[in-house]
């Protein structure tokens, strides 16, 4: 199963979610700040973080940026409100998805294995399937196969939300997706999920692949409707 790192200062959510998560297989390494979740990236080698927002010496979201400053891993915010504005903030740090404290183990181990699916190569059976050329689009060029992106010949550093994004965008240039479709395609929450997961997915994409993220040429806006990948 996979290696999962805690950051969590609430001592009973922290032995709670550790005893649920090895429960299930899974092996856990649980911090109780900011810098030693930091510390134990190195050590720990985590497949994924579960991030809380509020920790007593660093913000969640100073941490969710360090961590993206050098690795593309999932994360998985930990939030005690849904519908907060840290929320927004946390997925514009660069966190993949969020949960709602307190959380079932389900609700836990769905998650968590929805987020490692998009960060997981492409596997035989779905590489027979797509062509083994990479595409280029402009001046991005894109190896499915592979999970690389690059743009002028420079590879891009994408967590996985934002390359799973891209690739079903890309995968047919022009077609428009709701939200609620790249919800039950790239984040698998299926009934009527987060859009600000989409919204704020896109925003930090472009920054990355657009010359210009007012007039965006891949990833486009169709208001009313949702975003498509636009011909180029």
């Amino acid at each position: 199963m996979s290696r999962v790192l805690l950051i969590e200062d609430d001592r009973a959510v922290r032995e709670g979610v550790t005893l649920t998560l090895r429960r299930r297989g899974h092996e856990v390494e649980a911090a109780p700040t900011g810098e030693a979740g930091l510390a134990a990236l190195d050590t720990f080698r985590p497949d994924l973080v579960l991030l809380d927002l509020m920790l007593p010496d660093k913000s969640g979201f100073e941490v969710c940026r360090r961590i993206r400053a050098t690795q593309q891993i999932p994360i998985i915010m930990l939030t005690a409100r849904g519908d907060d504005i840290d929320v927004v903030l946390g997925l514009e740090a660069g966190a993949d998805d969020y949960i709602v404290k307190p959380a079932r183990g389900e609700v836990l181990e769905a998650r968590i294995r929805a987020v490692l699916r998009r960060a997981a190569p492409v596997d035989g059976a779905d590489r027979e399937e797509r062509p083994a050329a990479a595409e280029t689009h402009g001046d991005l060029t894109i190896d499915r196969a592979g999970l690389l992106v690059s743009k002028n010949g420079q590879d891009l550093a994408l967590a996985p939300s934002e390359m799973k994004l891209l690739l079903h965008l890309s995968a047919t240039p022009g077609r428009v997706f709701s939200r609620q479709q790249l919800l039950e395609h790239v984040w698998e929450h299926s009934y009527h999920g987060d859009a600000r997961l989409v919204d704020a997915c896109v925003m930090r994409l472009r920054t990355k692949i657009e010359e210009s993220t007012r007039s965006p040429k891949y990833i486009q806006t169709v208001r009313g409707f949702g975003y498509r990948f636009g011909p180029v």
